[in-house]
């Protein structure tokens, strides 16, 4: 099966480099694909110096969803790799683990970390369906046509919308992996009301998605 990794990025020119840096080291991916969600730093030119990685810039921000969505429509791979760009301590192998579930039999595959910063951990043991990190079976996302008005609820969306159909799921710990926490990146008040905006987001996606799913029914 062919396998893509779509990484949506937004001012990630500090991180993304080493996110690439371990996705080109694995020959198991066909396609790299990073989409610059309306970045206004170097986020796409630092993604461009990687060979073989193919940047779609986006003009404005329109959300972590809309994004994977258009990282969607650049590929027709059978089997989809959501990363995060601001991972650190991400390895080839960490990648590798999450592709091996998916191409073996499983529909999903999602990352958790394990001994890598305390609240990253902690948040991950509490939600660890909300991980940006996951394979996916192609098909099942193409279920979700309203995933690009998501924004921060896309992985809410996907996670219910994988349990209606009753796919096989495993969860992969990504050891010494993390992030680093809103506040930290953006400051304490901003990081602040940028954490309750996902929240809010994240609920409405999952009220949305539960009504498409119920329509369908």
């Amino acid at each position: 099966m062919k396998v893509a990794t779509i990484l949506p990025a937004y001012n990630e020119e500090r991180r993304i480099g080493k996110v690439l840096e371990a996705v080109c080291a694995v020959r198991s991916i066909d396609e790299i694909i990073v989409v610059s969600d309306g970045s206004t730093d170097r986020t796409a030119e630092v993604a461009r110096a990687f060979e073989g990685v193919t940047v779609i810039a986006l003009p404005k921000n329109i959300g972590k969803g809309g994004a994977m969505a258009a990282g969607l429509r650049q590929t027709d791979a059978d089997v989809i790799l959501f990363l995060d760009a601001d991972l650190i301590g991400l390895q080839p192998h960490h990648i590798e683990s999450l592709i091996e579930p998916v191409l073996n039999g499983c529909e999903m595959s999602i990352g958790v970390f394990r001994k890598g910063k305390f609240w990253t951990d902690t948040a991950h043991k509490i939600a660890p369906f909300i991980s940006g990190q996951r394979a996916v079976r192609r098909y099942l996302l193409d279920q979700i046509p309203w995933l690009e008005e998501c924004r921060m609820g896309a992985e809410v969306t996907i996670n219910q919308t994988a349990k209606s159909k009753n796919v096989r799921v495993k969860r992969v710990p990504l050891l010494g992996v993390s992030h680093p926490p809103k506040e930290k990146k953006f400051g304490l008040v901003k990081g602040t009301a940028a954490r309750a905006k996902m929240y809010a987001e994240m609920g409405k996606a999952y009220v949305k998605t539960r009504r498409r799913l119920r329509t369908r029914k």
